[in-house]
């Protein structure tokens, strides 16, 4: 559980006893805590085997190795939900960093990298029909080309839907070519083929070769009709 005091608690954020403290854009708010399905998932499973992996190689590293990563958290601070700044510790910035990696297939780090600007993954659209052999996203910054984006979606959803951080998969990393990725085959092998008219969120982040992260940003696709 996460509290902010002032003359009396002015903000909150996590579990204590049978409730959660979150807030969303109608303010601070409680609720009652549920238990989540496990469904003990491959992908849940392959995150945990790369977690248990990356805490292991963090105990041999040397103590020069260790210590980059220490000295380098105030370079990689972020602001938490109550708008502070907060340092990671060096483990913690080896594993996120790591993580990363993992997820667009590469080796870890050892030492600290320099921070680095990254790409918002602004997408200006989402087209092409799931009965040809592409689905396309396009990207609005040119620099992307040549670089690593990592790709979630969902399912096909009602045209209502408006939250979708908790329905969001991963489905693949990609090098932007000509300011564009084909997420089709990534998409079917995760969800299988969508219907005609079904609407999807996609989002779409940078990853760099020393697995900094850029803003996520989302999409929403219609799957058009045959042409």
């Amino acid at each position: 559980m996460k509290m902010k005091f002032g003359a009396l608690v002015v903000a909150g954020s996590g579990k204590i006893g049978g409730h959660v403290a979150s807030k969303n854009r109608g303010g601070a708010y409680l609720r009652t805590k549920t238990t989540p399905n496990n469904p003990q998932t491959t992908a849940q499973q392959n995150a945990r085997a790369l977690l248990g992996s990356l805490s292991q190689i963090w105990s041999t590293l040397t103590n020069e190795q260790r210590l980059s990563f220490d000295n380098a958290v105030a370079s990689f601070a972020t602001t938490d939900i109550f708008g502070d700044i907060r340092n990671p510790s060096g483990i913690n910035l080896f594993v996120k960093l790591n993580a990363n990696l993992g997820n667009i297939g590469e080796s870890p780090i050892l030492t600290a990298p320099a921070k680095v600007e990254t790409v918002s993954a602004i997408m200006t659209d989402a087209t092409g029909s799931w009965n040809l052999s592409y689905f396309y996203l396009l990207f609005a910054d040119a620099s992307l080309n040549n670089k690593t984006v990592l790709v979630s979606a969902t399912a096909p959803m009602t045209q209502g839907t408006k939250f979708v951080k908790n329905k969001l998969r991963v489905i693949g990393y990609f090098e932007v070519t000509a300011g564009q990725i084909d997420v089709k085959d990534a998409y079917e092998a995760k969800f299988g083929a969508a219907p005609v008219g079904a609407n999807i969120i996609f989002s779409a982040k940078e990853i760099t070769t020393t697995g900094q992260a850029g803003v996520p940003a989302n999409i929403k696709a219609t799957i058009n009709p045959p042409v």
